[in-house]
């Protein structure tokens, strides 16, 4: 278990701390708050994404800012799109996947939809999307890079810590994210302790009267 004066002073040994995380624990320990509704996984599973965001806005169906991303973005970076729940139009594909999988990105996150559907879900570059339709992008703009965006109704704001598995995505900042890490790893151990007196017959329930 890593401890949390390592998790505080080296930020990418906290990164590494929450690639054993489920985001449905780290859910709990955020309220059950943030989270983006509405997207998932559309890449075969295997492990968890965690990176930090580099957030991009597009125009509805228009990926010309997420070109410019990839040529700006660094390798462990998530990269996070707000297009608007817009699915008429694809906003990325088998290329740009290749591409940023080419660059260590640590993933997509795109409130919109995706095309090559296929190809994606037969990698494990981590794609995170609304919807897959064979439609095109247009290449015209507007777009923004380095704001607050919004994905699936969830804000997330540039260097947002990301993490991302079969359940979907939640974003939080940096600050108080070693002490998030430690909450996890305190419902973990309380999960663990519930399934083994479950598997042993012990278990008398959360709400149980006395």
């Amino acid at each position: 278990m890593m401890s949390t004066v390592a998790a505080h002073d080296d930020p990418k040994a906290l990164l590494e701390g929450f690639r054993t995380a489920a985001t449905a624990v780290i859910s709990d320990n955020l309220e059950r708050l943030p989270g983006a509704v509405g997207l998932r996984p559309f890449h075969r599973i295997s492990g968890t994404m965690v990176g930090r965001a580099f957030t991009v806005k597009v125009a509805a169906g228009d990926n010309l800012f997420i070109h410019k991303v990839l040529d700006v973005a660094q390798a462990g970076d998530v990269i996070v799109v707000d297009g608007g729940g817009e699915t008429s139009r694809a906003l990325i594909g088998e290329i740009m996947v290749a591409l940023a999988k080419s660059r260590k990105f640590a993933g997509f996150v795109i409130d919109g939809a995706i095309r090559d559907s296929g190809a994606i879900g037969d990698d494990v570059f981590p794609v995170f999307a609304r919807a897959a339709i064979h439609r095109g992008p247009y290449k015209h703009g507007p777009g923004a890079i380095g704001q607050s965006v919004s994905v699936g109704g969830m804000v997330v704001n540039p260097g947002d810590i990301v993490v991302g598995d079969a359940d979907g995505v939640v974003s939080f900042p940096v600050a108080g994210a070693d002490e998030l890490l430690r909450a996890v790893r305190a419902h973990e151990r309380k999960e663990e302790e519930m399934l083994r007196q479950i598997a042993e017959g012990t278990y008398v329930g959360a709400y149980a009267k006395a």
